[in-house]
C-alpha cells in the first residue's frame, strides 16, 4: 500500500455509478495506517483534451477490462476535502453507467490495479449503510444526490 496525498491543484475526475440488485460498486479509500476511510465509485482523472464521458469509459476499460455505456446527464460535484491533513480539490462528473451483466457476478472483492500500479479492491455496497459513521461515500455530497437511484439495477 502506498501513501496517497491530494495534489495541490484542482483535478477533474469522472466516476461511474454501477448498480446491481440495488447495490453500488465502489472502491475502498485507505488511511496511512491501512484502515478504510470510505469508498468511492470507480473512475478517475480526465486526461487533457478528453471528455468526461470518454474518460469514464477509458477508466473502466483500463481498470476492469469492461466496456461500459454512460447513460444520462452527469451530476457535477465540487469536492474540497481533507485527507491525512492535506487539502484536496476536485471537480467530479458522476454518471450512471451500464455495466455488462456477465462481468464480476461474484460477491467477493473485485481486485484491480490503478494506472500507477496501486492495487485496489471494489465491493458492492448498500448506499444506505454508507455515511453512517463507519464508511463514508465520496466525493462529499454524493449520497445526498442519489435519491431513487439505489432502486435501479
Amino acid at each position: 500500500m502506498s501513501i496517497w496525498r491530494p495534489q495541490q491543484n484542482i483535478l477533474v475526475k469522472a466516476r461511474g455509478l454501477v448498480w446491481r440488485d440495488g447495490l453500488l460498486l465502489a472502491s475502498e479509500i485507505y488511511l496511512d495506517d491501512g484502515s478504510i476511510k470510505g469508498v468511492r465509485p470507480l473512475g478517475g482523472r480526465l486526461e487533457f483534451g478528453e471528455t468526461w464521458r470518454d474518460a469514464l469509459v477509458r477508466e473502466f476499460d483500463e481498470e476492469l477490462g469492461v466496456a461500459v455505456e454512460v447513460i444520462g446527464k452527469p451530476m457535477v460535484l465540487e469536492n474540497i476535502f481533507m485527507h491525512q491533513g492535506v487539502i484536496g480539490h476536485e471537480i467530479t462528473f458522476v454518471s450512471d453507467v451500464i455495466f455488462p451483466d456477465v462481468a464480476y457476478r461474484q460477491d467477493g472483492p473485485i481486485q484491480y490495479v490503478e494506472d500507477k500500479g496501486e492495487k485496489c479492491r471494489a465491493f458492492w455496497f448498500d448506499v444506505e449503510e454508507l455515511n453512517c459513521g463507519h464508511l463514508e461515500l465520496y466525493p462529499n455530497g454524493l449520497k445526498a444526490q442519489l435519491p431513487e437511484r439505489t432502486q435501479t439495477s
